[in-house]
């Protein structure tokens, strides 16, 4: 080899390794992943629930990397610490910890200084001042990691589940990242590190243990708890595959494994309110015809997201289609509003909405007719009386009745959603029973749908001369 070539092949290996160690600056995350890092500036406990190898793992490296550096993207809209904080990290065993948590944030799972690879993970190379390694029966474990803060060192502490609750005990923590599920006593010990300083907690993992303790504290919250957050992340939102690598994966799945590993939805057996596999319901979106008639609904929101549903009945073959929905947190009135509007071009489609108003629990009779009034008052074409089951009987409604309407017709092929509705199908593997009873938590679509399967009957075709603005003439579409 010449020494132009030689030269040539080192310049090449020098800028592979640069870039490499610019994996930090080059995270674009998923909308889910997105939505997931934003809530760390509104909530304390944080909980990234997914499928296998959808980036769940990789999502936590990056938020503790840029909290250990101090360096937000211009797209950050999450949580920013004010110095350099002390972060621990949690994995299940010494092996797990070296093998998933110093590759992502160090590059290599050996921390030799001398490796070429270190430091291209989501630490930058340029920002590690020292790694130490501790005496676990598995060479290589990295015991701590700090890093160059603008405001001083931050450090982390990398520790295992296997070591026991003791070592969770002590110290006041800035930020806690859980990476796969621990035992509640673990989390819980990791919360408690974090009171002092005001900091926060966060959990990525596949639920593959079911409805744990964990896991409930999360998904069945307990009266007078502290908000969390959680955020559902599926393979279809995790943009590295392609639909057939999509199909192919969720095949090679066990049936009984393919939601948690797909979709993140734990094992809720029995527990499912309705237990009917996706694709089952599932149609790509269609063209409606002018002679179905529609309807939608909403939920409104103050203390859980505002949300709508809108349906088309085909009454020939009493065939319900959900074709279109939408939820959205801390927006006021006038913003919902016009995600209603902006679905009804031709002004006809009345919108069915809930009698009890602002909270699942309220018990003013005026509350929901207060909310819809502001609604009308916006444009919206809301319906004059609250969605009921019959004319007769206004006030309070059963939620059992639309729920087990909507189960028959999904089980008799008489109930279809569009995929594009990846909302409602989140909510659906979520949506349980705890003592019996439906767990009115994270179900804010399906909310909606249920006001306009109360209020089906009175869904409408197109007609000029009944809608309130007759001036449009085009064909009606999804």
């Amino acid at each position: 080899m010449s020494q132009a070539t030689a030269r040539y092949a080192a310049l090449l290996k020098e800028e592979r390794l640069r870039g490499s160690r610019r994996q930090l600056s080059r995270y674009g995350p998923y909308e889910k992943q997105k939505d997931f890092h934003a809530a760390g500036r509104s909530f304390r406990e944080r909980l990234l629930i997914a499928g296998n190898q959808l980036g769940k793992t990789y999502a936590g490296g990056a938020e503790v990397a840029m909290h250990a550096t101090g360096e937000y993207p211009d797209w950050w809209e999450g949580k920013r610490f004010d110095k350099a904080p002390l972060i621990w990290t949690g994995s299940e065993t010494n092996e797990t910890s070296k093998e998933i948590i110093q590759k992502i944030l160090l590059g290599t799972s050996e921390p030799n200084m001398e490796l070429e690879e270190f430091g291209t993970g989501s630490i930058p190379g340029e920002k590690i001042i020292k790694v130490t390694t501790r005496q676990a029966g598995v060479k290589g474990v990295v015991d701590e990691i700090l890093v160059k803060h603008p405001k001083g060192t931050s450090r982390f502490a990398l520790k295992t589940y296997e070591q026991g609750r003791a070592k969770w005990q002590g110290a006041s923590v800035d930020l806690v990242w859980f990476d796969e599920e621990p035992d509640s006593d673990i989390y819980s010990e990791g919360v408690t590190r974090t009171n002092a300083t005001n900091g926060i907690t966060f959990l990525t993992f596949t639920p593959l243990k079911g409805m744990s303790e964990t896991v409930k504290r999360f998904l069945q919250p307990d009266p007078g708890d502290r908000p969390r957050h959680t955020t559902t992340m599926t393979i279809y939102d995790a943009g590295h595959y392609t639909e057939t690598e999509r199909e192919g994966i969720i095949s090679s799945y066990p049936e009984h494994e393919r939601d948690t590993r797909a979709y993140g939805v734990p094992m809720m057996g029995e527990g499912l309110v309705w237990p009917v596999a996706d694709k089952d319901i599932v149609i790509d979106p269609i063209p409606i015809p002018t002679h179905w008639a529609r309807i939608a609904g909403c939920d409104f929101g103050i203390d859980h997201p505002a949300a709508g549903a809108w349906l088309a009945h085909d009454r020939d073959t009493d065939t319900v289609y959900l074709y279109d929905c939408y939820k959205k947190s801390d927006q006021g009135v006038a913003y919902h509003a016009q995600a209603f509007k902006s679905r009804d071009p031709l002004d006809f489609i009345r919108v069915a909405w809930p009698h009890d108003g602002l909270k699942r629990d309220n018990k003013d009779p005026k509350a929901g007719s207060n909310i819809a009034k502001a609604y009308k008052d916006h444009g919206v074409y809301m319906m004059r009386n609250s969605a009921r089951y019959d004319d007769e009987s206004g006030g309070a409604q059963a939620v059992e009745p639309a729920v087990q309407d909507i189960y028959e017709r999904m089980t008799t092929g008489r109930f279809k959603v569009f995929s594009t509705c990846q909302q409602f199908f989140e909510e659906k593997r979520m949506y349980h029973r705890k003592n019996g009873q439906i767990v009115a938590v994270g179900e804010d679509i399906i909310s909606a749908a249920r006001m306009a399967m109360m209020q089906l009957r009175s869904a409408r075709t197109y007609v000029p001369a009944r809608a309130k603005k007759a001036t449009f003439t085009k064909p009606i579409a999804a």
